[in-house]
């Protein structure tokens, strides 16, 4: 039974998970209808090479296009150039990339069809300042929002409106073409507006909307860069503008499908499972230590689910950096995780990104049970002080229990597995 093998199981949950999101199959169930003139394809997201990829397999027709990825993320591809550039921290690669993405699409006429390929990450892969603003103002906003904690729904309100491309104005210069959107949803309640910032789908927050976060969550931005989301010039589109009325938003993979491919998964061996949320959002130690006690209650009360049982979650925690360590926010959920079980036997987690990579290095996640505190202390590790650190990446590595699936060509947010045997 693959409950003798923690590992085994919580790795073939997260393969099912990622299989439910394969381009390939999702792309397939949304393909428009032809044009009478060109089909354009354009994209950007960590998942979007594959999903240009698939999309050139499932179309029979003349195409071109180019996307935008994540350096090491591309796929081989015969009629859509691929373009990589930096992620999480813009770079001159993707501000290139966001133009030929605007000149790809300029000229188009009303017979023509742009096919926008959307994936998470999008936001960092296309860097196009808006106004007086620079590349080095747009990399200033990333990291001051990477290290404020707030959520990715904040981050991306905020981004639109210092940005030439965000917010649905790629969509828009496209017009008079009609733009399918085929979005694969990396944000908690799947809120396509939001996914890579909505380069193709605009939303109705307001530059007063992106101040009031600024303010909420303390953000220390260049006065240059206030002072444009203070100015008409950072109004972004709205959905009720006439050059989106014949568009159309189709989200093809989501948190909430997978996780219900990976529930799946787990009961076809034998293991019962429970789904607490495919929306979790909050600081990563929190959620970790929430989590935690979850797992305790199971183990030592049998309750509020008898055991074994498999715990799933899923959504997008946020880590707030306090110093300068290595690691994501899988990582750093659990090790709080794994200090909340420390020295409890039975309990096995895996908590990872389904794009395959969590935070800067080449781990989706990592592998946590009882003894992994006492596993780091025996390599002269303090995970409390890893923690404190932001460091959950050494603090993993220390005892060989990272999780490095390799890019998985789709991103569906983040899943946490948790076994109680």
């Amino acid at each position: 039974m693959a409950m003798t093998d923690p590992k085994q199981l919580l790795t073939s949950v997260f393969e099912a998970a990622v299989a439910a999101a394969d381009p390939e199959l999702t792309i397939r169930r949304h393909l428009p209808a032809k044009p009478k003139g060109r089909t354009i394809v354009i994209g950007a997201g960590k998942g979007s090479a594959q999903m240009a990829a698939a999309f050139e397999k499932a179309w029979d027709g003349p195409l071109e296009g180019v996307v935008v990825t994540r350096y090491g993320f591309a796929a081989p591809c015969e009629r859509i150039r691929i373009v990589e550039a930096s992620h999480p921290v813009p770079d001159a690669n993707g501000l290139e990339a966001a133009k030929l993405l605007l000149q790809t699409i300029s000229g188009l006429t009303e017979d023509d069809l742009v096919v926008a390929l959307i994936s998470g990450g999008g936001s960092a892969l296309l860097p196009s300042p808006a106004g007086n603003l620079t590349l080095a103002d747009e990399i200033a906003v990333n990291e001051a929002l990477l290290a404020s904690g707030a959520p990715i729904s904040a981050m991306n309100t905020i981004r639109k409106h210092i940005s030439g491309i965000k917010g649905g104005r790629l969509a828009a210069a496209a017009h008079p073409a009609r733009v399918v959107s085929l979005v694969v949803s990396d944000i908690p309640g799947d809120n396509p507006a939001l996914v890579a910032s909505g380069p193709t789908v605009p939303d109705e927050t307001s530059r007063a909307d992106a101040l009031r976060l600024i303010e909420t969550y303390r953000i220390a931005l260049p006065a240059n860069v206030i002072a444009h989301i203070n100015s008409a010039a950072a109004d972004a589109p709205q959905p009720t503008d006439p050059r989106f009325a014949r568009n159309e938003v189709h989200v093809i993979a989501s948190a909430a499908v997978s996780l219900d491919a990976a529930a799946e998964a787990a009961r076809k061996q034998g293991v019962e499972t429970v789904i607490l949320s495919d929306a979790i959002e909050g600081e990563a130690r929190e959620v970790g230590g929430v989590h935690a006690a979850i797992a305790r209650e199971v183990a030592t009360r049998n309750r509020p689910f008898n055991k074994p049982v498999l715990i799933l979650s899923g959504g997008e925690t946020t880590v707030t950096l306090r110093a300068k360590g290595k690691g994501g926010r899988n990582s750093e959920f659990l090790l709080a995780f794994a200090i909340g079980i420390d020295g409890l036997q039975g309990i096995d987690a895996l908590a990872a990104d389904t794009d395959g990579i969590d935070g800067s290095e080449d781990n989706a996640g990592a592998f946590a049970d009882g003894s992994t505190v006492s596993r780091m202390h025996a390599a002269s590790v303090d995970a409390k002080a890893m923690l404190a650190g932001n460091n959950a990446w050494t603090a993993f590595n220390s005892v060989g229990d990272l999780f490095v699936p390799g890019p998985t060509g789709t991103n569906v947010n983040d899943l946490r597995a948790i076994l109680i045997r």
